[in-house]
C-alpha cells in the first residue's frame, strides 16, 4: 500500500526541515490532536492515537537535507514513512510524506482511510510550523 500526502510548503529551509524531521522528538509537535501517547526512544518514538494500538517508529535512513525515512520498529507490520524535502529558498521548503506498507488486502482496506488522514494531518501541521 502506497499513500502520499499533499506536498506542503514549510517556513523552514530544506536543511532546517531535514534537521526537524531527523529528530524523532519533533514528531510530537506535528501529531494529530487525538494523540493518546508519545514517547521518544533511542533513535525513534512510540505513539498511540485514541482507540488505536501503539505504533513504534525508528529512523531507518537519513539522506542529508532531502530525505528522512522512518520505519516500523517491528517486522510484524513492515512499513516506512518517508519525508521528502525540496528546498525552495533559504526560508522555505516543500515537504511530502509517503507511506509504504506491506499488508494483506483485508488489513489494507481497514487501515487505508485512517492512515491517509494521519499523514495528511502530519503534513498540514508541518505547513503550520
Amino acid at each position: 500500500m502506497n499513500l502520499e500526502s499533499p506536498t506542503v510548503t514549510a517556513s523552514k529551509s530544506g536543511k532546517d526541515m531535514y534537521e526537524f524531521l531527523a529528530d524523532p522528538a519533533n514528531f510530537e509537535k506535528i501529531m494529530p490532536e487525538n494523540i493518546d501517547k508519545f514517547e521518544t526512544r533511542e533513535n525513534g518514538f512510540v505513539f498511540a492515537l485514541k482507540g488505536m494500538p501503539e505504533i513504534k517508529l525508528k529512523v531507518k535512513e537519513l539522506i542529508p537535507h532531502s530525505t528522512v525515512i522512518l520505519g516500523a520498529a517491528s517486522d510484524k507490520l513492515p512499513f516506512t514513512l518517508t519525508g521528502n524535502i525540496y528546498e525552495i529558498d533559504e526560508n522555505s521548503s516543500e515537504v511530502q510524506l509517503v507511506f509504504n506498507g506491506k499488508f494483506n488486502p483485508m488489513m489494507a482496506m481497514m487501515i487505508k482511510s485512517p492512515l491517509k488522514r494521519f499523514i495528511n494531518t502530519l503534513s498540514e501541521n508541518i505547513e503550520e510550523l
